[in-house]
Parts: C-alpha cells; structure tokens; sequence
C-alpha cells in the first residue's frame, strides 16, 4: 500500500523513474511504520512457533483493505468485506489448531536443521526458483500479472521467517561467546538482510501497478504457506500435530482461500446491499 500513495506532502527533487515515492513523506512514514511492525513480528517468532504467528498477518489483510478503502480511494463492496472476514476467521482456526511448540530450541538443533539434507535441497530449489522469476519472468510478465510479484515475496519469506527465528536461539549463544555460534548468526542476519530488502523492493514494484486489496490479500495466503512450510522443515513445528488438527488446519486455509477469491472479485463485479428490479 505504501508505494500507490501519493501525498502533498512530497519534496521536490528529482529521482529516477519509478522512484517517485521516496520523495513522498507519508510513504516515508508507513514505511518507519512497517519497520516497526515487523520488529515485532520478529519479537513474536521468538516467543511462539512461526506457524502461530505467520497466519495472524490476516490482519493486516483486513486492515490493509479498510485503509485503502478510506486513503486511496479504492472500492470495498460486499464481497471485498467477506472475503477479509473469511480470511480472519480462517486465520483464527489456523492458530487455534496450529502447533503450541518448536522442536528446535538450542542453537545445536538448529544447526541440525539447516544440514537436513530435505530441507538443503528445499532451500536450494527456492533459490533457483527465484533466480527464473526475478531474471526473466519479472521483466517480461511483472507488470501485467501480478502473480509474479506474490511469487516472489512469498519465496523470499521461506527465508525471512526462518532466519528471524534462528536469530533469536542463536543469539545467547552469541551473547556467551560460544565457539560457531557468531559465524551462524551473521549468516541468519545476511539472509534476513537480503530477503527483507528484495521483499521490500518487489512489494513497491507490485503496489505501484495493481491494487493494494488484491496483492495484499493474495500475498498474505502465498506468504503465509511458504513461511509455514519451511519452518516446518527446519523448526519441526509439524510434529505433535494430530490428524484432527491437520484437518482442522486444512479446512482455516480453505476458509482463507476463499476469503482471497472474493477479494479478487470484489475488484471487478459491483455488488452492494441494494438490488434493483430489472425493467422490462
């Protein structure tokens, strides 16, 4: 949402083609904004599994379509407005049914972790992955679809949650001088450095061209399974789930899904509270 504002309140000097919001002070200040949400998100992986705290960012979903409503002008209908409900309320039987606790909490497990050899070859498919989008297909299809975009951010977070969260365990062991545990955690904060920054960059590329209801709701859904699925793979956050919390974690991602469906058709069908007869 940050990048499609536009504000009086915008100096004067010149700077490069689709660059102009960084001129702009209230963009300048949702992003001092977004920094210190995501401090806190960064807090919340360290306190809880990131399967816990990754499907609250619904939220933000739901906020995000309310303020782009009122500051950009963008039309909410009823179907817009029950597909942010939906996305919530299948945020909140995610939580509900999610893991309560990590199996990785020293930094020796996690160490373990990132040697698995499943989740090497999941991090090095990620890798390729984004090399494709961001070299070839960004530039021939970023502009007119915007699931390149969410493509994009959503990989890019299989590296942000996990290495937030790994900075947190590895952190004591840092503060204790422990022998290997500086090396790991300057690697985690390159990771969370770089991937926070592409992030950043694609997300403003992406606002500037569709609309903030559509990206923010589709990206959340992407973002949410990415993340989810590679603290899986390296926290084992799945393993004390049972089969009723599985099915019951299927059906708040169908309900989220769902929620998202709307919100795209919301962006092209008029539909309010009022019906009129058609006249013959």
């Amino acid at each position: 949402m940050l990048a499609r504002t536009r504000s009086p309140f915008t100096f004067t000097s010149r700077c490069l083609p689709g660059c102009s919001y960084l001129t702009d002070v209230v963009w300048w200040s949702g992003t001092l904004a977004m920094i210190i949400g995501q401090i806190g998100n960064f807090l919340a992986y360290n306190v809880a599994p990131a399967v816990i705290v990754t499907p609250l960012g619904a939220l933000g979903v739901l906020f995000g379509a309310v303020l782009a409503s009122r500051v950009l002008g963008e039309q909410l209908n009823i179907l817009g407005k029950l597909g942010c409900v939906l996305c919530c309320c299948g945020s909140v039987v995610l939580v509900m049914h999610a893991p309560k606790a990590a199996a990785v909490t020293s930094r020796l497990e996690l160490e373990a972790g990132l040697s698995d050899p499943v989740f090497v070859a999941y991090g090095l498919l990620l890798v390729l992955l984004l090399l494709v989008l961001i070299a070839w297909i960004a530039p021939a299809h970023g502009s007119s679809n915007v699931m390149v975009y969410v493509a994009i951010c959503s990989l890019l977070g299989s590296f942000t949650v996990p290495s937030s969260k790994g900075l947190g365990l590895v952190a004591p062991g840092v503060l204790g001088a422990e022998p290997g545990a500086l090396p790991l955690f300057l690697g985690l904060l390159a990771t969370l450095a770089v991937s926070v920054l592409l992030q950043f960059f694609f997300i403003n590329k992406a606002l500037e061209r569709f609309s903030s209801n559509v990206f923010e709701a589709i990206y959340y859904v992407a973002f949410t399974s990415s993340a989810t699925v590679a603290s899986g793979l390296l926290f084992k956050e799945w393993t004390a789930l049972t089969a009723a919390g599985a099915a019951a974690m299927l059906c708040g991602l169908t309900t989220v899904c769902v929620g998202v469906v709307l919100l795209r058709i919301s962006q092209e069908a008029s539909v309010t509270w009022r019906t009129t007869k058609k006249t013959e």
